[in-house]
């Protein structure tokens, strides 16, 4: 899986290199949006071009203004944006100059409070294409399209965890319920791979993922080194639910190490790499991509395809299905099955950091708390699909994403959740095994 991991980064390396930028997409429409209010009603408003202002984090727009006799005149704007901190604030904007005269403090304020909160209208980017130059397609297309793109990060998050489940429960018989719990720790040491990494003053965005990829799988390993040590071996023998009740502890335990860690706010990553790349329409409805999470979603379900590889052709896949099957016939063979079961543990836990690099690095940040849910989410993906089979797991995770994808077109999104822990008990009825499983109504341990 490494060389694996190792050859997709690189390539991701070669396609974004030279691509970052010191603002995010989001910044820079800001800064649009307060142009209007800056300028007649009825004045036409071209940007010219964009380039950085004349203090640190600040970006300035050059625009020319069209008025309706014909005349037109050249202006520019300044916005000033917050230090990337640790909060939601991150990255505000604080401060506007127009053609260089700082606007007032109580201007400021009304600005921001009574049009830029409205998410007004701002002119449009040159650097983005129009929506005639498009392909044009149908509008039930484009829009499922469009889901299916924004589900991608999705399906290699589920498939990475549920792929961690299937890899230990398939030695075991037993279901981790720390996994989701990793995938925050990931999430935690990622940021803090990129802060020390920052504090050298080496702050390139490919620099940053890879670092934050790197932290992150070494700190979650070791801690899955450190878990299958001294808990999961001690109750490899036993029978009964010690196991699941020890994880559940453990899982409490951890959240409560990751809040002492971080503290109770949110951690947060600048955003990189999120210009949206148009690629069809229908109508006014434009298809957009997103560059990071396109790689991302290519370095998960990469590490995913190469999690199920790693099972299928190589030696230690070998030995972990015969431990698998039989444990006890695979040692007369010399097949050693608790190396196997430490093995196992150890890359399921580097799949959950992996997995929490991906949700940090596209959705800014993970709480301490967040890896509850999203391990619950993962659990039923991997029972979804077969949670004794890697490769079902993984598709079980795939699945769940697209039923996520489909929900949110069509159903109201808060019932999202409810749908998906429904869909489990549904599958538990009627087919205990999953979809790619054993289907018969056997018991099984847990």
């Amino acid at each position: 899986m490494r060389p694996l991991l190792l050859s997709i980064l690189a390539v991701v390396t070669l396609a974004l290199a030279g691509c970052g930028s010191d603002f995010d997409t989001d910044q820079m429409r800001l800064c649009r949006q307060a142009i209007p209010p800056l300028n007649p009603p009825n004045a036409r408003i071209e940007i010219e071009r964009t380039t950085n202002g004349p203090v640190p984090r600040a970006l300035r727009l050059f625009y020319r203004v069209e008025l309706g006799d014909g005349l037109s005149r050249h202006r520019s704007i300044d916005c000033l944006f917050a230090g990337e901190g640790s909060g939601p604030s991150r990255g505000a904007l604080v401060g506007i100059a127009s053609d260089g005269r700082p606007m007032a403090d109580a201007s400021f304020y009304l600005l921001r409070r009574f049009y830029l909160e409205d998410r007004a209208s701002p002119p449009p980017d040159p650097a983005e294409p129009a929506a005639e130059t498009l392909p044009a397609i149908p509008a039930g297309l484009a829009y499922g399209l469009q889901q299916g793109l924004s589900a991608l990060p999705s399906a290699a998050i589920y498939g990475m965890l549920a792929a961690a489940y299937a890899l230990v429960y398939g030695l075991t018989g037993r279901i981790i319920l720390s996994f989701g719990e990793f995938a925050a720790l990931g999430a935690l040491a990622s940021v803090v791979g990129v802060a020390l990494l920052l504090s050298l003053a080496i702050s390139t965005p490919i620099s940053g993922l890879v670092v934050a990829f790197t932290v992150a799988i070494a700190v979650c390993a070791l801690h899955g080194f450190a878990m299958g040590r001294f808990v999961l071996r001690h109750l490899e023998r036993a029978t009964g639910q010690q196991m699941l009740i020890a994880t559940i502890g453990l899982a409490i335990a951890m959240s409560e190490y990751l809040r002492l860690a971080q503290g109770p706010e949110l951690r947060w990553l600048p955003p990189v790499f999120n210009t949206p790349i148009a690629l069809a329409h229908a109508g006014d409805f434009v298809v957009t991509l997103n560059p990071l999470a396109l790689a991302l979603a290519a370095i998960g379900l990469g590490a995913t395809l190469g999690v199920v590889l790693l099972i299928r052709r190589t030696a230690y896949g070998r030995a972990w299905r015969a431990v698998s099957d039989d444990a006890k016939t695979a040692a007369l063979f010399g097949v050693d099955a608790r190396a196997v079961h430490d093995v196992a543990v150890i890359i399921a836990c580097a799949a959950c950091g992996i997995a929490g690099v991906i949700v940090t690095a596209i959705y800014g940040g993970m709480g301490f708390a967040g890896g509850f849910s999203l391990g619950l989410k993962a659990l039923v993906a991997a029972i979804l699909g077969g949670i004794g089979s890697v490769s079902g797991a993984a598709l079980g995770g795939l699945c769940i994403a697209a039923f996520e994808a489909v929900w949110s077109a069509t159903l109201p999104i808060e019932q999202r959740d409810l749908a998906v822990y429904c869909l489990l008990a549904i599958v538990l009825i009627w087919r205990p095994g999953g979809f790619f499983g054993d289907g018969e109504l056997t018991p099984r341990r847990v």
